[in-house]
This record gives structure tokens, sequence and C-alpha cells, in this order.
């Protein structure tokens, strides 16, 4: 078992260095596509963050103030509720819940969260409009609620959650597309280098297979190197995504507060998430591509 292992490392190296050229080209090929990858998953959750307030429908918010009474607070459900032609429904987030999601809308902005705590934090009514209520209408009933004992302010987007909902969609959309045929390319190139590998050793295979080797036993120092030109590339594109979003994060910290752009920062470490991801497909990938090339190739 331990001479088997010798064997497939040994192989799988010195294919390596036979094919240093299309080695190095399938694994350029397959970081830059990875990277395209990871970078559509951390921008689309940087713009998740931006849309944390508005998510499940949410078109009006009205913030309390955080010494709001009982009363207050039950005084303005009590309205919501009467408003049903207009409100489909609401949900009250309290303390906790608001710096939840401080943390996610104020990411780029340290010392913005940092000021935030449970005695000065705004809760929230957010409100979900019924399906015919238009943007002047809501607007009316915003400014009603503006109004109301102990109401701080209401937030009304108009039309900046189509505007970044729009941005999410034409970005995420165009690299995933890009990413997608770069990847393509990478594992081709991936199936050439073995196709490569294995007509430069066929001699050795048809003695190989003479002697009684099976094909599994033949095939797998290919496969693996498959999966490693795959693996390596991930690990490459995960490296270039944690210097892209570091830059990014103190590029951001730099940015006037209240700019707007705090939120599309990603630090609650799903950055290592999307590059557990990246690797993943790195290696699927090079393995298809270099199990589909020894299965074809195989029979010399």
């Amino acid at each position: 078992m331990l001479s088997r292992l010798r064997y497939t490392l040994r192989e799988t190296f010195d294919s390596f260095r036979r094919n240093a050229t299309l080695t190095i080209a399938s694994i350029i090929t397959a970081a830059i596509s990875l990277f395209g990858v990871g970078l559509t998953l951390l921008s689309s959750h940087g713009f998740d963050n931006l849309l944390a307030r508005w998510e499940g429908g949410v078109e009006m918010i009205i913030f309390m103030n955080p010494q709001a009474s009982e009363d207050q607070l039950a005084f303005i459900e009590s309205n919501l509720n009467e408003q049903s032609q207009f409100v489909a429904g609401f949900e009250y987030c309290d303390v906790e819940c608001s710096l939840a999601e401080a943390d996610r809308v104020f990411a780029g902005e340290p010392g913005t969260r940092e000021l935030l705590g449970p005695d000065n934090i705004p809760t929230q009514f957010k409100v979900i409009p019924t399906e015919g209520t238009d943007a002047a209408q809501l607007r009316l009933l915003a400014d009603a609620f503006s109004q109301g004992p102990g109401v701080f302010d209401v937030g009304f987007p108009e039309d900046q959650i189509s505007l970044i909902s729009q941005l999410k969609s034409f970005f995420s959309f165009r690299l995933i597309l890009l990413s997608g045929f770069l990847l393509f390319a990478a594992v081709l190139l991936i199936w050439n280098t073995i196709r490569t590998a294995i007509f430069a050793r066929r001699r050795e295979i048809e003695v190989m297979k003479l002697v009684g080797a099976t094909d599994w036993f033949i095939r797998t120092p290919f496969v693996l190197e498959g999966l490693l030109h795959g693996l390596v590339g991930g690990i490459l594109a995960s490296i270039g995504l944690a210097v892209w979003n570091n830059q990014w994060t103190s590029g951001v910290e730099e940015f006037p507060e209240g700019s707007g752009f705090s939120a599309l920062v990603v630090t609650d470490g799903y950055d290592v998430t999307v590059m557990m991801i990246m690797l993943g497909i790195g290696a699927l990938a090079g393995a298809i591509g270099s199990g589909i090339a020894a299965s074809k190739f195989l029979d010399v």
C-alpha cells in the first residue's frame, strides 16, 4: 500500500516537471477564474449587507428613540395595524436585532459602530407596504409616522433599493459568466495537459498493462495531477482574494463617514467561506478535466 502511494506521488510530481509550461498555464487560468468566482460571491454578500435593512420587501423603516417607552412603541404598533389598506405587514427590530444589523451596515466604519450600544441605538419598525401602494402614498404614510411619539426618524429609500438591486444583478451576472468561461478554459487546459502526459508515457503505459497493472492504478497519478492543478489554482486565488478584501477594507475605512460604501465591506468571516468554496471548485474542476482525459486516452 505504501509503495503504491509512493509511486502515485512520484509519478504525479514527475508529470508536473515534464509538462511545466502547460501546468503553469492551467494553474494560472484556474486561479484567475476562481478569483472571479470568489469576487462575485464576496461582492454579492457586500450588496446583501447594503440591503440588510430592506430585506423581505421592507420599504419603510420607523426608527424609534432609544428611550422610547412601551406606551410609545404600542402606539406606533397600533397605528400600523390600523393602516391595513397600505401596510401588508411589519416587524419590530429590538435592540439586539438593531445591533446585529449595525454590525453589517457599518462594517466599514468601525468608529461609527463603536458609538452604538444598547443604550443609544434606535430600534425599528420595518414596514412592508401592500402591493398597490405607490411611492406617493408611502411618503404620506412616512410623513404621518414621523410626527408620532417617540419616533426618531422614518427611513424611506424610494428608488435606492431598486438601484442597488440592479447593480448587484448587473455585476454578479457578468462576473459569474466571465468566471464560468475562464473555468471552462481551465478545465480544457488541464484536460490537454493530462492528454499530453499520457501520450508522452504511452510506451511505459503499454508495458505496465502487459505486466498486469489495472487502469485505475495507471489512471490515479493523472487524476491526482489534475486535481492538484485546480487546488493550487484555488490556493492562489484565495491568497489574491484575501489581499483584495484587506485592501478594500482598509480603503473604505478612509472614506468619509456616511458615504454609503461601508456596508460593502465583508468582515464577518464570509471571505473564509468563499475561499473554501473556491478550493472545492478548483479541486473538482481539476479532477473532472483530468478524469475525462485519463479515461479517454488511457487505451494507448
